[in-house]
């Protein structure tokens, strides 16, 4: 039997390619495995937040995705006898590096974090499945059946289950998943679309529903997303009847043409009731599913995954204590809770068949969203929703505030802006970072000697006023904060979250 691995990684979506990515930063043992012979080659989730960019942008793998993607996409929202062309990030993205939502199929993300994970030698084992773990006194013993139907054996000490809905890690782990299914069908195909303005991305809203065009690039031009017509009888999915929906739903004349992939499918809304049980963990779609809108399901398994690699990494090196990973549930649920409770309300305005939903949305909508879409403060609020900036963790047991609070800036467990620009490009290297403000005298000698904690002299050009100092985790959230340059609650932090040397 070989060696005992830090980490198991099951499943090589998006959310596990993270994980192995964020662990191989760190130099931790682990594998990834998929029981699937191949990544995605389908579109998928296609389109990827500004906090999904920051986070990435350590791993450095940012680079890469905006260069795959497009950043120049317009809304158009189609209402009955009007097109109003929504801007996207305009305000409340003004203190991210990356304010805009990349347009990218899931394919080409994977394909990135694949590539990422390649030149540093580290191969996805594909076509490989997990058939059981068991733990046994410190370790799992995981039972793995190759595409060759090879069986082995290997342990672990923790293993993350990032293998979707129908996770076999949640199974092995006793892991309910509660919730609901909605009864709606939907219709789901990347074609070519001839009528639709490139460069946008297409909503119409009628009284029976939504339907949406995104574009993509590859592998085709458009994604298309529908409803299935209420109270019509199911049949199998085709050009025609993707054809007729367009023809029924729009008065745009479109010709819709080359499908590269079509298919059906029904949502649901779900959640695990722990993200960890002793020492097996969920992140993804494994702990939470729930209706596509706002393009959240993929980001906020991707942000799951580097929420939790930088903890495992530093407890497996003996750096934190175990305590610290108690902190991936307290953090990542209430953010899972949200991401469901709002797709939610969104998928019931836009899809629900009670008759005042139907009147808002064919007669209400075209009057009163133009006004609604004219509120800055209104829209800096959805788009810091939507675009992910605004989550914090305030009430994590790991965010604390010093005797001192800063009068002003990033509270403890909120996210480091980017300001001054560049900011979250200095503090993207593994590890802790301690920024220190206020005038450089008051700074003269070496504050801290920490080997995994870096210190940066911001000087006046910080997001605190006067004279304070802040750490920033790993994965770019202020753990603490503190007015003034006395550390000792700095030190007290560091002794309880970061003990080892």
């Amino acid at each position: 039997m070989t060696a005992p691995l830090d980490v198991l990684i099951v499943g090589a979506g998006p959310t596990g390619l993270a994980l192995a990515t964020q662990l191989r930063a760190y130099g931790t043992e682990f594998r990834i495995v998929d029981r699937s012979l191949d990544r995605a080659r389908e579109s998928r989730a296609p389109a990827i937040q500004p906090r999904t960019l920051e986070m990435l942008a350590g791993p450095g793998v940012t680079a890469d995705l905006v260069d795959r993607g497009s950043t120049a996409v317009r809304l158009q929202l189609h209402l009955r006898g009007r097109l109003l062309h929504v801007p996207v990030f305009d305000v409340g993205c003004d203190d991210s590096p990356y304010p805009f939502l990349l347009f990218l199929p899931q394919s080409e993300t994977e394909a990135v974090l694949t590539e990422r994970l390649a030149e540093q030698d580290v191969t996805v084992e594909r076509g490989t499945e997990l058939l059981s773990a068991e733990p046994r006194d410190a370790l799992v013993t995981c039972r793995l059946r190759h595409g060759d139907g090879g069986e082995e054996s290997v342990r672990a000490r923790y293993v993350v289950g990032c293998d979707g809905a129908h996770s076999t890690v949640r199974a092995q782990a006793g892991i309910g998943f509660q919730g609901y299914s909605y009864p709606q069908t939907f219709l789901l195909a990347d074609l070519e679309v001839d009528g639709l303005e490139p460069g946008a991305a297409h909503t119409f809203m009628t009284a029976d529903g939504l339907l949406f065009f995104f574009p993509l690039g590859t592998p085709a031009t458009w994604r298309m997303i529908a409803m299935h017509p209420p109270g019509a009888p199911a049949e199998e999915v085709t050009l025609t009847l993707l054809q007729r929906l367009a023809d029924n739903w729009t008065t745009d004349g479109l010709t819709l043409r080359d499908p590269v992939w079509m298919t059906s499918f029904r949502l649901h809304n779900r959640g695990a009731t722990h993200y960890r049980k002793g020492p097996f963990f969920l992140a993804g779609d494994a702990a939470h599913i729930h209706s596509p809108a706002g393009g959240q399901g993929m980001n906020t398994g991707i942000q799951d995954a580097l929420n939790l690699g930088w903890k495992l990494a530093h407890v497996c090196r003996g750096a934190a204590p175990e305590e610290l990973l108690e902190t991936y549930e307290a953090e990542r649920a209430p953010v899972g809770h949200g991401v469901r409770r709002l797709t939610d309300r969104a998928f019931t305005v836009g899809t629900n068949n009670h008759p005042a939903l139907r009147l808002a949305r064919n007669h209400l909508a075209p009057r009163f969203a133009p006004l609604l879409l004219r509120a800055p403060g209104l829209r800096a609020r959805l788009f810091r929703t939507v675009s992910e900036l605004g989550i914090h963790y305030r009430r994590s047991p790991a965010s604390r505030t010093g005797p001192h609070r800063p009068a002003a800036g990033p509270r403890a467990g909120d996210r480091l802006p980017d300001q001054p620009a560049g900011l979250q490009r200095r503090t993207s290297a593994p590890g802790y970072h301690l920024l220190l403000t206020g005038p450089a005298h008051h700074w003269t000698r070496a504050p801290l000697t920490h080997g995994l904690v870096s210190i940066h002299h911001l000087g006046a050009d910080s997001p605190w006023p006067g004279t304070a100092h802040a750490l920033v985790r790993p994965d770019g959230y202020v753990g603490y904060a503190a007015r003034g340059t006395d550390l000792t609650g700095l030190r007290a932090y560091l002794d309880r979250w970061l003990p080892g040397r």
